[in-house]
């Protein structure tokens, strides 16, 4: 989870880069900056919300402070007892 809106490219540079170093640490990875750019802003939210509930735990990037849906995936994690890894 991490700032995607009004970053460059949403972002997904950085999720991409994320994805990378996990998979190499042997994790599996279910990335929300791979989902189609071009998706109604409402349909996003559930579908992360979705990937979590199929997750063991959450990776933070750097900035997820600054992003209001970041910071409501990270409230459910939390509810869930995922594990919660910070950039």
């Amino acid at each position: 989870a991490g700032p995607m809106t009004g970053r460059p490219g949403y972002n997904r540079a950085a999720f991409a880069a994320a994805e990378q170093r996990l998979r190499k640490k042997g994790h599996k990875v279910l990335n929300p900056g791979c989902l189609p750019a071009d998706l109604p802003d409402r349909a996003y939210m559930p579908i992360c919300l979705a990937m979590l509930q199929q997750a063991a735990g959450i990776y933070l990037l750097e900035g997820y402070q600054d992003s209001p849906g970041a910071m409501l995936e990270l409230a459910y994690a939390r509810r869930q007892g995922l594990e919660i890894i910070k950039e």
